[in-house]
């Protein structure tokens, strides 16, 4: 790499911490992915999270990426030439309310509580507020971020940057497959077999039942090429209720069998349930639920899990309890008013 080259690598980070070799650079393409996995994996155990990334899956992700130039949009910590941490940022807008500027990075625990990690966060606000700078709206703006109730380095650190808790999530785990609750599926409605031609269908049906979420945004519509790419995309296992030619709900079952591998556990997951307002009220999602709890126990599965807002309008939390599934861990976002 020539002189210029390294030159152009480097990102100065002001107010960084004299930590001895401590230096920053910029993304460097797919050499940086391995990279990537193996300070993620480093991070999971001290931070009390259940992680499986490998590089192709981060790959993978990033083919993704929405709002987000990597090229200039992330920045790596190394001790001399050895990365140490990473961070990236983002943004959207949610529902044309407020723009919202998102923010994430992982720190190997060695080399925490050294204004390390602080630093690469004002490093990210500086670059979240010049990508801001260059919007034409007057909408509100805020910065935001997530942890997990575990993450106590990083929620700490938010809390001192004057961030405040605005959302919380639960993974809820139902530890067993027994005592499935009847739930007949509504008159009217069927559940087929997915097919390629259904994918779009799928993903359009998805995009408009979650738009009375919380946190919504335009931005994150699922294109049929980033559901096809997913590392545990088996549509075989989906139930998708139809009401003619319409989508009326859906469960997009999974069975992740390299985190299942990690943790020595037989678990699916029942996710991406949601179901179209006209639909609404009529026990689809219970009956979807119950339909999906069968299959994985049919599969060989001992427990499902899935993801929740706690606060979700249609009264999920509430569904999923009666369900079967208890909370089994705390996920919150932080917002701080630019």
């Amino acid at each position: 790499m020539s002189a210029l080259a390294i030159e152009k690598d480097e990102i100065i980070v002001r107010n960084a911490p004299r930590v001895a070799g401590l230096n920053f650079r910029r993304f460097r393409g797919d050499v940086d992915f391995p990279i990537m996995a193996k300070i993620v994996m480093g991070c999971k155990d001290e931070d009390g999270l259940e992680r499986a990334e490998t590089a192709e899956d981060i790959q993978r992700g990033y083919r993704h990426l929405v709002n987000c130039d990597p090229n200039r949009d992330m920045l790596f910590a190394q001790i001399g030439d050895r990365a140490i941490g990473y961070s990236r940022v983002t943004w959207h807008n949610e529902g044309q309310e407020s723009m919202i500027y998102f923010h994430f990075g992982f720190v190997l625990p060695a080399w925490r509580r050294q204004g390390i990690g602080r630093a690469m966060l004002h490093y990210n606000q500086a670059r979240l507020r010049q990508i801001a700078n260059g919007q034409d709206n007057d909408l509100p703006r805020f910065f935001e971020s997530g942890v997990a109730d575990t993450e106590i380095a990083a929620e700490a650190l938010l809390l001192s940057e004057g961030f405040s808790p605005v959302r919380h999530f639960y993974r809820m785990v139902r530890p067993d497959l027994e005592d499935i609750p009847e739930a007949p599926m509504p008159e009217g409605l069927e559940v087929r077999p997915v097919k390629p031609e259904h994918y779009q269908a799928i993903c359009d049906a998805e995009y408009e039942a979650f738009k009375d979420h919380w946190g919504h945004s335009d931005d994150w519509k699922l294109t049929v090429e980033e559901m096809v790419d997913s590392r545990n995309f088996d549509p075989s296992l989906w139930k998708v209720a139809w009401d003619g030619d319409q989508v009326a709900g859906m469960v997009r079952t999974y069975i992740d069998e390299q985190e299942n591998a990690e943790y020595n556990r037989l678990r699916g997951w029942t996710e991406d349930i949601c179901v179209r307002r006209p639909w609404r009220k009529c026990g689809l999602a219970s009956s979807l639920i119950a339909q999906s709890l069968h299959m994985l126990k049919e599969l060989g599965m001992q427990e499902a899990a899935l993801g929740v807002d706690t606060e979700n309008l249609s009264g999920a939390l509430h569904l999923y309890e009666r369900m079967g599934y208890q909370p089994d861990k705390r996920f919150t976002n932080y917002r701080k008013a630019f």
